[in-house]
């Protein structure tokens, strides 16, 4: 086992990781930029190192400075968290060259699966089901054009390198192609260093729903389960939970199955999740790999019993998987993300927590780095909590999450609280009927439920 490891990232997620280095006896080091230096990921790790200007640019993305840091602390592995240089290819290897662990899969993996065009020929050739779309990166606007037309209208762009919605434009006809590609390009340039696109044939109303996979050094791996994440505004996720309702037992087995099958094709190893659409007739496609731990891993760890964390440093070490698959699920969880935004326009909202109160009591876990007269940074992710609740069944982990996002109070600044508090109100939602177009329907229904009142 590991005997220091330095943690790549900030936040809960940093935090997070330092909690479970402590239950294996593994010291830790926090690197963080002048803007975190207040942050309980430094107060709580064993040691503490700036590496820069609040700018991720210029601390959290550096990676000679990360490396440094690893190298003066004596770390012997470093855990990137998720985010920042979490599928970073080259910075695994680097890693791996100055002898310094890396937790995490392989760094031929994350390039492999970190290309979407590549990601898609994989899951081909392991027999997974993927959308229609190209093959290669798109040369040219007259190329998509001719595909657009063999596979109809709609069709979505994405970035090969892309994630978190950077990059992805929905083209409805002919005549939006050339100004979507270039705008999809210039984004995708800017924000992954890489301009090249894909395209498939889009979904109107899919749900989303990933699979959480796991691999060691041994030949094993192994799935836990799907998180059903079909609730998100502008493909970025609000609100995640366990079993979906969308999915029975022949249904699951089918869709797991592709996802280990996946994994084995490029020899899998540690933590990662396979992400699929599923239409609403029962046919699921391959849509990428997520080549780190998750936002939503809790999830996973509270309806699964398991640690998600703790294995990956385990599995780093060399270890076997310490648990087997089939495992089968604890009752219902779900997963709200507490973002500094404005609940209505998503603006961000940084500044000071003047109060801040966390529910307790059963079946309700609250993963964070804010504490009370913190002060939020403008500088990056606006998530300051993750609230996961549990239940008996799906109708009980609603009653707790209404219970807990009453008594989660914030004051100074605003929250996505009251906003998760309206979901957990609307109908639709409670029977389980949505897709990946919920948001926007939701926000409809609250208009005009605001129009008659």
């Amino acid at each position: 086992m590991f005997k220091k490891v330095l943690i790549a990232n900030r936040g809960e997620i940093a935090l997070r990781i330092i909690q479970a280095c402590r239950e294996l006896d593994i010291r830790t080091v926090a690197v963080h930029s002048t803007a975190d230096r207040d942050s309980l990921h430094v107060s709580y790790a064993d040691e503490g190192i700036c590496i820069g200007p609040p700018s991720s640019l210029e601390s959290y993305l550096k990676i000679g400075r990360v490396i440094a840091a690893a190298e003066i602390s004596g770390a012997d592995a470093v855990h990137p968290g998720y985010g920042f240089l979490a599928e970073n290819a080259h910075f695994a290897e680097v890693l791996e060259e100055c002898g310094i662990g890396w937790i995490g899969p392989r760094p031929e993996t994350i390039r492999s699966m970190g290309d979407k065009a590549n990601a898609r020929r994989v899951a081909i050739e392991a027999g997974v089901p993927v959308l229609p779309g190209s093959k290669d990166p798109l040369a040219s606007v007259h190329e998509v054009v001719g595909l657009a037309a063999e596979i109809g209208y709609p069709v979505i762009l994405k970035a090969s390198a892309g994630g978190g919605g950077r990059g992805m434009r929905i083209v409805e006809n002919p005549d939006e192609i050339a100004s979507q590609f270039s705008t999809a390009s210039e984004e995708a340039e800017r924000a992954f260093g890489d301009g090249s696109m894909y395209l498939e044939k889009y979904l109107r109303s899919p749900r989303h729903v990933e699979f959480q996979i796991f691999g060691d050094h041994h030949g094993n791996v192994i799935h836990l389960g799907e998180r059903e994440c079909s609730i998100q505004r502008r493909h970025q996720k609000l609100l995640e939970e366990s079993p979906s309702v969308a999915l029975d037992e022949e249904l699951r087995n089918r869709m797991g199955d592709a996802a280990v099958a996946l994994a084995k094709a490029v020899d899998y190893r540690n933590a990662g999740t396979i992400e699929f659409l599923l239409d609403d007739d029962g046919s699921f496609y391959f849509m990428e790999m997520n080549t780190r731990i998750q936002v939503e891993h809790p999830v996973t760890e509270e309806v699964m019993g398991v640690d998600l964390v703790k294995e990956q440093l385990r599995v780093a070490s060399g270890h076997k998987l310490s648990f087997r698959s089939g495992l089968r699920p604890r009752g219902h969880v779900i997963e709200f993300r507490i973002n500094a935004e404005h609940p209505e326009t998503f603006r961000p909202s940084p500044g000071k927590m003047t109060t801040l109160h966390l529910p307790g009591g059963p079946g309700v876990r609250i993963d964070t780095h804010a504490y009370e007269e913190y002060v939020i940074p403008p500088f990056y992710d606006s998530m300051i909590a993750k609230l996961i609740v549990r239940g008996a069944n799906r109708e009980e982990a609603i009653a707790r999450g209404r219970r807990a996002l009453d008594l989660f109070v914030v004051e100074g600044i605003h929250t996505t609280v009251d906003l998760h508090k309206k979901i957990l109100q609307d109908e639709p939602f409670q029977r389980g009927d949505f897709s990946t177009r919920f948001m926007e329907d939701f926000v409809k229904r609250q208009a005009e439920a605001n129009k008659r009142s």
